[in-house]
């Protein structure tokens, strides 16, 4: 086979469609490249560039719209707005009681140190910090306290956990802006000495209210006493002098009798004189006439 035959044979020209498929492949390129080198970074988040030459890059870059290099960059974007964390750990006090602590943790990454965060934690930098250093800040701080402490002193058993949280975040570039104890649960030997408490102290309360109730029904008994006494002294006195006291009492109770029977619905026919409603065999004017005679003698 003749070699210089073969160099020498000639392509068809592909024409308009040649030219076409050029325009197309070229068309795909650029506008795969412009739709890649763009990237957005949403309100409340910052940016960094990884390059496949350099590594991480150190600038951040803000919220906006910003250029890379398509392959060759990739952007990482970071939410540095505070989460809150939900961490749980069970303690032993110092009385030796077991305590069950819940703890809710609002942590952000720094922004300045967003590349050294990627470098050494990576993107999931709470899961792999906050676990840690809060088992061990609650272990040190609650054995330092009574389960009894741990109640009343519960304020300052926050703050104590709060600063060493936050000495301890800052060396991994992690800011904290909240923590707070949400739950504290003591085991069952010390919640059963603590209603054991309660009970004593409200029978102890019943105890004193009881005592306090009969010595305030001893003295209602005693003035009572005194009153009826005194009452029935002042109707004897007024009877005596007056003898149409009496009277009075009896008209007053015919008076009250009469109404309770026409107010009644029921219509009930009863003697009078067990009723007192038989005033005229009261010899009123009589007992009017002797009061008279007897204040003359």
């Amino acid at each position: 086979m003749n070699l210089n035959s073969v160099k020498n044979v000639k392509l068809p020209n592909a024409g308009p469609l040649g030219a076409l498929a050029k325009v197309v492949v070229i068309g795909g390129v650029g506008l795969y490249g412009a739709m890649n080198s763009l990237y957005n970074v949403e309100g409340g988040h910052r940016a960094i560039v990884f390059n496949r030459l350099v590594g991480i890059k150190e600038e951040v870059y803000p919220e906006g719209t910003h250029f890379m290099i398509p392959w060759f960059e990739r952007p990482v974007i970071y939410d540095v707005r505070a989460r809150p964390n939900i961490v749980e750990s069970t303690s032993g006090s110092r009385d030796l009681q077991m305590v069950r602590i819940t703890l809710r943790v609002l942590t952000r990454p720094l922004p300045d140190m967003l590349p050294t965060i990627y470098r050494t934690l990576g993107e999931n930098y709470a899961d792999r910090v906050l676990p840690s250093i809060v088992q061990e800040t609650l272990k040190a701080v609650v054995a330092q306290y009574n389960a009894s402490q741990l109640i009343t002193q519960r304020e300052v058993v926050s703050r104590e956990i709060r600063r060493i949280l936050h000495e301890r975040a800052a060396g991994f570039n992690i800011a904290l802006d909240d923590v707070s104890i949400t739950n504290l649960t003591f085991g069952r030997e010390f919640t059963a000495a603590i209603e054991s408490k309660q009970v004593a102290a409200q029978e102890a309360e019943r105890a004193k209210f009881v005592v306090e109730k009969a010595e305030q029904d001893k003295r209602s008994a005693i003035i009572r006493a005194q009153g009826e006494a005194k009452s029935a002294q002042l109707i004897g006195e007024a009877i005596s002098s007056n003898p149409a006291f009496i009277t009075l009492r009896k008209i007053e109770a015919s008076r009250e009798i009469a109404n309770t029977v026409a107010n009644s619905q029921n219509r009930v026919f009863l003697n009078a004189d067990s009723l007192l409603l038989n005033l005229q065999d009261m010899h009123i004017e009589d007992v009017h006439l002797a009061s008279p005679q007897k204040s003359k003698k």
